[in-house]
């Protein structure tokens, strides 16, 4: 539990196939861990945010390895759209799995509880029903003509997010990030990157401990200074805003996407 190990072995485990949880981007996104993904390059992911993402969607939908998509939205914010995630809704180059933020909490909890299912309010009469046959309108079993959808548990093969510190226990600091235990606790594997690692146990402090997410629920740790660059990550720095705008700017057209991400790693480095 909570194995403390390089970058490059925190990733390996990502295969074609599985399904990644990755957070928005205020919560902390494993950015670095992203450049190690795409340079092992595993095809055919699909990939859950919780509940919206941004650059780091985007930029695995420009490599080519996301073969379905469940959000909510993806863009990045003030920059703009992300064009690489709108490119590929115009061409069909993945599968869309449209959703609310409520709905994609909703399928983590019941995947965390163990539950096939969880009823959720306000979908009926929405758009999104005729498209997501997965999710079912059913009788309340406790009150006459109220029906009520339920969308299925989602239980993702990997939850992947950035957190400013870790202990030698395993244990993370989360904050009041709480959809990173949501992601933790439904998530079959959960491999986090983190700034610093304390020789501490960061559930010692009585006053802390509610902000810490378990070792029970940590699979692994890499430690990577500014892990998440160019977002920000919350308490420690602040999002390089300049660098996603020039993403946004060179990602419009494939061949300014490539470009942009012929030199991401070093950049990366550059920074840490």
């Amino acid at each position: 539990m909570g194995e403390i190990v390089s970058l490059e072995t925190l990733v390996a485990g990502i295969r074609d196939g599985m399904s990644l949880a990755i957070p928005t981007d205020h919560a902390g996104v494993a950015m670095a861990a992203t450049a190690a993904i795409i340079a092992n390059g595993p095809k055919s992911l699909h990939l859950v945010c919780v509940p919206i993402s941004g650059i780091q969607a985007d930029m695995l939908i420009g490599e080519g390895l996301i073969g379905s998509i469940e959000t909510s939205a993806v863009t990045l914010g003030e920059a703009g759209g992300a064009p690489r995630f709108s490119d590929g809704v115009r061409t069909g180059a993945f599968r869309l799995m449209d959703a609310t933020c409520p709905a994609l909490l909703a399928g983590l909890i019941a995947g965390q509880k163990g539950v096939p299912f969880l009823p959720i309010r306000g979908l009926i009469g929405s758009d999104l029903m005729p498209a997501r046959p997965d999710w079912k309108v059913i009788d309340n079993p406790f009150a006459p003509d109220d029906p009520i959808v339920v969308v299925p548990a989602i239980r993702p093969d990997v939850a992947l997010f950035h957190a400013p510190e870790a202990d030698r226990f395993g244990n993370v600091r989360i904050g009041r990030q709480a959809e990173l235990a949501t992601m933790a606790y439904a998530a079959k594997t959960t491999l986090v990157t983190v700034e610093r690692i304390s020789e501490t146990s960061l559930l010692a402090d009585e006053n802390s401990a509610a902000g810490v997410l378990p070792a029970l629920y940590v699979t692994a740790i890499a430690q990577v200074h500014r892990g998440a660059w160019p977002l920000g990550l919350w308490g420690e720095y602040p999002a390089d805003d300049a660098e996603v705008a020039r993403y946004a700017r060179m990602a419009k057209s494939a061949e300014g996407f490539a470009a942009y991400m012929d030199g991401f790693a070093q950049r990366l480095e550059a920074v840490a």
